[in-house]
């Protein structure tokens, strides 16, 4: 049996079995969640014109100053205003041709049509000038990032109906195992709800896949055959359990009868080992352990990153901060150990329970910290590498 590999090495291996999906252009309200796949180009200039900030009133030279008429958004004062005068204007309304400062409200002094301020303000005071945001032409996102909902805004903005996208990955979970049962309510107590394609069903989902459940599946080779069939022509094949060397982990010989090449099994990481990775024609398998900590960890370094890839993100893998520790770490081992914790006070607190068949502990976790083989020890307050993991407010 070969040594498990360094995670590093691991990934390196599986990203370069990944090529970003081909593209499609889609409607820009479609978008959100998916990886552009050319540059967002901004097709209008945002301001078009230089918009008040603030409510108050447009002044044009030092004052005191004659209010002349009105600007509001969507309806703007068209005449040109020489010194002394003022207009009444809203936020987001344009500032007429001559205006040189905004007066706000509060600092207004006004009687009838008379204006003055209880503070003179500057030129250019309260403007948002033309173009300020993006001029037309301007790149504004380029290729590789994720359209999130401030992005969709920014392309809406800038005048863009359709975005040229990466099409969605399409994701077949596979979930093995004779004691799961699929109706939570309906389990006998020697038996367990099946949850693990549940979480990574939606794990994936958030990254922009589109998702089919398989299972659960019997610990028999025909019934494994059976959904691996089912499966084909995903881009990506998820199991769940079965990835080990026990007596009924099968995925590993039933790959290998249908004909598929395996690239690595075993990552020298804890939770998680008895991971497989594997090519079956154009299709990217991975086998997970059936550990519910340990499949959500694998799922975050390796399922995630590979989606990730294929949607044509330029940085798949999951990136590091540094979290004050709470309490301390005692020295590491020969693996790669992924903690997990709560975020208390500002500082990463690992929780108590290392079970990797602990679901609460999970649940309660706001990340992942990851410590190094061979780390030394931690005192507190020490920074250490962690990654969000969803269950909190931060992810």
């Amino acid at each position: 049996m070969t040594a498990p590999i360094p995670l590093e090495e691991a990934w390196t291996r599986l990203l370069a079995m990944i090529a970003a999906l081909p593209s499609e252009t889609v409607a820009v309200d479609d978008a959100i969640g998916r990886v552009l796949a050319e540059p967002l180009i901004a097709r209008r200039t945002q301001p078009w014109v230089d918009l008040s900030a603030m409510d108050g009133f447009a002044c044009a030279g030092e004052g005191p100053w004659r209010i002349v008429g009105e600007s509001r958004a969507g309806r703007a004062f068209d005449d040109v205003m020489t010194s002394g005068e003022a207009v009444r204007i809203s936020t987001g309304a344009a500032v007429p041709q001559g205006a040189d400062r905004i007066l706000v409200v509060e600092e207004a002094l006004l009687e009838g049509d008379n204006l003055a301020a209880t503070e003179a303000p500057r030129p250019g005071r309260h403007i948002r000038r033309r173009g300020f945001d993006f001029a037309a032409g301007d790149m504004l996102m380029e290729a590789g990032r994720r359209i999130a909902p401030a992005g969709l805004a920014l392309a809406r903005a800038s005048g863009n109906g359709t975005l040229t996208v990466r099409r969605a990955p399409e994701v077949a979970l596979i979930e093995c195992g004779d004691e799961l049962v699929a109706d939570p309510q309906d389990c006998p107590e020697n038996r367990l709800p099946a949850s693990n394609g549940a979480m990574l069903g939606a794990m994936a989902g958030r990254a922009g896949a589109t998702v089919r459940r398989i299972g659960p599946v019997a610990d028999r080779k025909d019934a494994l055959r059976v959904a691996f069939e089912a499966a084909r022509g995903s881009d990506l094949i998820v199991t769940m359990g079965g990835a080990s060397v026990g007596e009924h982990d099968l995925v590993r010989p039933v790959l290998e009868e249908l004909g598929a090449d395996l690239a690595f099994w075993r990552v020298a990481i804890r939770p998680g080992k008895p991971l497989l990775v594997a090519r079956w024609d154009s299709t990217l398998i991975l086998g997970l352990p059936g550990n519910p900590v340990s499949s959500f960890v694998t799922g975050e370094l390796f399922m995630l990153p590979a989606i990730r890839a294929m949607s044509g993100e330029k940085a798949p893998l999951p990136a590091p901060v540094f979290i004050p520790l709470r309490g301390s770490l005692p020295e590491g081992g020969p693996r790669c150990e992924f903690l997990r914790a709560r975020l208390v006070d500002g500082g990463a607190c690992p929780v108590e329970e290392r079970d990797s068949s602990a679901l609460q502990a999970l649940a309660q976790a706001d990340l992942l910290i990851d410590r190094p083989i061979d780390a030394d020890e931690v005192k507190a307050g020490t920074p250490v590498p962690c990654y969000w993991i969803g269950n909190g407010g931060n992810a």
